[in-house]
């Protein structure tokens, strides 16, 4: 079993089988969405037909969501499966953001934290899209005002209420909206349900993976993740490999790769949507990839395996002189990518 060119199949960064944006993300479950401009290029280098206009179009259109979800991080989600998932993960964020907080010796009262999100609503009823700055001065003009850090906080609380996400696309800072205003309601979904499909999504996009993998990109507890995978169990392949167990959904495809050099993003859930990275690079480049503090670098992959550095004015840096491929065509993708937008 090669996991790397499996992986590379069901991630749509080979033969990709999806045109539309919204289909891409929702395949995809989440897309870490740390990087604003970054985030652009990993969802557009996984459709047939990289366009960062359609992208522009999907985000500004709604359907696609960029809000703190999951690990309490940006992420990308599909606008008809935004509500789910975000029942999933918003008691567990609100346990992080208040243990971050007592961490740096502050508390913030349930309290402050209503009357906080009621002047979030007032600052954006009827005003669509709004820039965060735009945002913080209509707060601080309303008595809500504290230091940046602080005021953060309430925004990300926020966004684990339910209250705001993302506005229309700026390329100079975060814009916010009202939820109800930009996701239409959803039927209620009971756990064990969100939780299946939660999974689904998970080895569909991301097999072969392992549980501990599905624990870590989800962030839910073992018991829970155990559960979901047993629910969707006879959709499931079960391969022992290097004293591991994988799981592969029955649906995904497991041939037709292709061997090709990709720019991968920073922070791309190509490495960052497993807990162990060790198939796609050798331990001693682990640095070069990302840093101790969770800081992933844009690296180069040959054939699934990372070979370098690249930026998007500078020459790539290879980690040896026998891993240099041909980088020209990745290249020509990434510009023609951007260019689609003029």
């Amino acid at each position: 079993m090669d996991i790397s060119h499996i992986r590379l199949l069901n991630q749509q960064l080979a033969s990709s089988r999806f045109s539309s944006v919204p289909d891409l993300v929702s395949w995809m479950g989440m897309v870490q969405a740390q990087e604003c401009r970054m985030l652009r290029w990993a969802v557009g280098m996984r459709l047939k037909k990289p366009s960062m206009k359609a992208f522009r179009e999907a985000y500004d259109a709604g359907s696609i969501v960029r809000s703190h979800l999951f690990r309490c991080t940006w992420q990308l989600v599909a606008a008809k499966d935004y509500r789910w998932m975000l029942s999933l993960c918003a008691d567990k964020n609100r346990t992080a953001i208040r243990g971050y907080l007592l961490y740096c010796g502050r508390r913030i009262e349930e309290w402050e934290y209503e009357r906080a999100n009621d002047l979030i609503r007032r600052s954006l009823e009827g005003k669509g899209s709004v820039p965060k700055d735009a945002l913080l001065q209509s707060l601080e003009e309303q008595g809500l005002v504290d230091n940046a850090h602080v005021m953060s906080i309430y925004l990300r609380r926020a966004e684990a209420d339910g209250i705001i996400c993302n506005g229309l696309l700026d390329d100079r800072q975060n814009t916010y909206a009202l939820v109800d205003d930009r996701i239409p309601q959803a039927p209620d979904m009971l756990r064990e349900e969100a939780l299946a499909l939660l999974a689904r999504k998970y080895f569909l996009s991301h097999a072969p993976a392992t549980l501990e993998d599905f624990v870590w990109w989800s962030n839910l507890n073992v018991g829970e993740c155990r559960a979901a995978i047993e629910s969707i169990r006879s959709e499931l392949i079960t391969e022992p490999y290097a004293g591991e167990t994988y799981f592969i959904h029955r649906d995904c495809r497991m041939r037709g790769y292709r061997r090709q050099v990709i720019l991968l993003p920073s922070y791309d859930e190509y490495l960052i949507g497993y807990k162990s990275r060790h198939h796609a690079f050798e331990e001693e480049f682990r640095h070069r990839i990302h840093n101790r503090n969770g800081l992933f670098y844009p690296v180069i992959l040959d054939d699934g395996q990372v070979v370098g550095n690249w930026h998007p004015t500078w020459e790539p840096s290879f980690f040896r002189d026998e891993m240099q491929p041909d980088v020209a065509d990745a290249f020509l993708r990434y510009r023609q990518f951007w260019n689609s937008d003029r």
